[in-house]
């Protein structure tokens, strides 16, 4: 690939990225329990991801800072204004694939 499509891909990703962080905000009522229960990753996953890629281009971005950028806000902000209480179903759900894990 060169130079020029390289850039292309890499400004596609982050447009990618950016409007995907627009959608969760959007749907502030779909709850990182759900995600985590149906696709196996929750706004606190892309926050490890993103800290971790950040580190490994030796930019310095610890967890509670991506946390805001996937938020849009503080973490704790945004857990008492939109996170509600997880279900026992949630859980069970939640527990159950998490034995299936290990």
């Amino acid at each position: 690939m060169n130079n020029h499509a390289e850039e292309q891909r890499v400004e596609i990703e982050a447009a990618v990225l950016r409007k995907f962080l627009a959608h969760l905000d959007e749907h502030k009522e779909v709850q990182n329990i759900e995600l985590m229960n149906l696709a196996d990753f929750c706004r606190n996953c892309l926050a490890k991801w993103y800290s971790s890629e950040a580190k490994a281009r030796s930019v310095d971005v610890d967890y509670e800072q991506a946390r805001e950028i996937i938020y849009g806000m503080p973490y704790s902000e945004w857990k008492e204004k939109h996170q509600k209480p997880a279900t026992p179903e949630q859980l069970a759900v939640f527990e159950q694939k998490k034995s299936k894990k290990r």
